[in-house]
């Protein structure tokens, strides 16, 4: 939308404009009094109203509402992602409000379209300059969460990537306003290579992968690179595929004639969803794993389409107390179960209005510091997670799991094993996360 903004108070949708529209008549002096004494009756009752919700009365200047922005794609070939980003969102809004808000203030939330990586840049402005929000949250792809993060910089804003990957925005275009609570590229890899290895499925075998023709799946190639050759693999090909492409058949054709010992899939949203459907339909028995992976992708393939070892920065099926309820009020909202970009909004959410409430600030350079000193969240895992401070990246636990053979399905939502956290809870969280020397971050001032 181009001159209005859509914000989320709970589950309700409201717009609206800066002005009221006047007749241009001029009323009586009793008409005058009679408004005074309406208008200091409804002003009482909202001010009684805003007491019985738990929430303090707000002095003059002071905005009686935190607005944060949610700037996520919500069409294209990112959408059902984006839309368990915004309905997680959402959730989590509701929970932080029943429980008096940030600093006593209800937040609203400011929800976006980010469409492009230049869309994404002018609602970004728009966001902080306009609607003022105290904190961008958001987005799933790595190019537009780089015009996001310049905006941020820019304009000294906070904005907390929860769904981009790039290795590179953490590193080459590292910088002091972005934080990370999607993992990067080179904790997927290096989460399920450790199952790959466990396989035998490294050295000496020739991988044939499939590649998305982005920033993403560019950044992603170059990080399954290097696990290769540091590991004693080879690729047989690699292909790059255009985001638009629903048609996998030349690619498959080409795999078959490769007889590779595994397939590779470094792609993105309902890419790997065609993937998948059209691997089954060629009936093709070469291992499959991914680098990249979304749960609610394989779910829109079909019982039955879904195979392989694939990483996750978190599944509905952890069995923590924290993911039980969480994954319990996502089904009772919503009819179904939340998956892994669902969980990066939904913690977002809770790891920011638990840091404004422990510091008592909104201000970003506050948050910042507190985040950089260490400070320590509930991530629904077996673990606490933190932010490392040279790069902003969260570190936390990750997941390889193995999908169910069809006539092992019980249901449609429930297709892979579960696992076991990696990294192991006898080691550093930070083994799976790129080291200094694989990825130089140099975070300008």
């Amino acid at each position: 939308m181009d001159n209005k903004s859509t914000i989320q108070m709970g589950e309700k949708d409201i717009t609206g404009s800066d002005h009221q529209a006047s007749s241009g008549a001029k009323p009586s002096p009793n008409a005058r009094h009679a408004g005074s004494r309406r208008q200091v009756l409804r002003g009482g009752a909202a001010m009684a109203a805003g007491g019985l919700a738990g929430f303090p009365f707000i002095s003059r200047g002071q905005s009686n509402v935190i607005k944060i922005g949610h700037l996520t794609p919500r069409t294209g070939f990112l959408g059902t992602l984006g839309e368990y980003a915004v309905q997680a969102a959402d959730l989590a809004i509701e929970e932080i409000n029943a429980k008096g808000g940030i600093l006593g203030r209800k937040v609203e939330l400011v929800k976006e379209d980010s469409v492009n990586p230049q869309t994404a840049s002018t609602k970004a402005e728009r966001l902080i300059e306009r609607d003022k929000v105290a904190c961008i949250v958001g987005e799933i792809s790595s190019a537009s969460a780089l015009t996001i993060a310049q905006v941020a910089q820019r304009t000294k804003n906070l904005f907390i990537n929860t769904g981009a990957n790039s290795d590179a925005l953490r590193g080459s275009n590292c910088n002091k306003y972005m934080f990370h609570v999607e993992s990067q590229n080179s904790m997927y890899v290096k989460t399920v290579g450790r199952s790959l290895l466990a396989q035998n499925r490294v050295k000496g075998k020739r991988w044939y992968s499939l590649t998305a023709d982005y920033a993403f799946g560019h950044d992603l190639l170059k990080v399954a690179r290097r696990f290769m050759e540091g590991n004693g693999g080879q690729f047989a090909a690699d292909e790059l595929v255009p985001t638009d492409a629903a048609d996998f058949s030349a690619y498959l054709l080409k795999i078959r004639a490769a007889k590779p010992d595994l397939v590779i899939s470094n792609l993105a949203g309902v890419q790997i969803t065609n993937f998948l459907k059209q691997y089954a339909e060629f009936g093709l028995d070469f291992p499959v794993a991914g680098f990249g992976f979304d749960t609610a992708v394989a779910w829109g393939a079909g019982q039955g389409n879904f195979f392989g070892t694939w990483p996750l920065v978190w599944h509905h099926l952890i069995n923590t107390p924290g993911s039980k309820a969480f994954v319990q009020a996502f089904t009772k909202k919503y009819g179904k179960p939340p998956e892994n970009q669902a969980w990066g909004d939904y913690i977002s959410m809770h790891i920011l209005a638990k840091s404004m409430n422990d510091i008592k600030s909104t201000e970003a350079t506050q948050i910042i510091g507190h985040w950089e000193k260490g400070a320590k969240f509930d991530l629904l895992k077996t673990r606490e997670g933190y932010f490392r401070a040279y790069d902003h990246q969260l570190m936390h636990e990750m997941y390889a799991v193995e999908a169910l053979k069809a006539k092992d399905l019980k249901n449609k939502w429930d297709i892979y094993k579960p696992s076991d956290p990696v990294p192991a809870a006898n080691e550093s969280l930070e083994v799976i996360a790129a080291t200094k020397e694989e990825n130089t971050c140099n975070m300008p001032a």
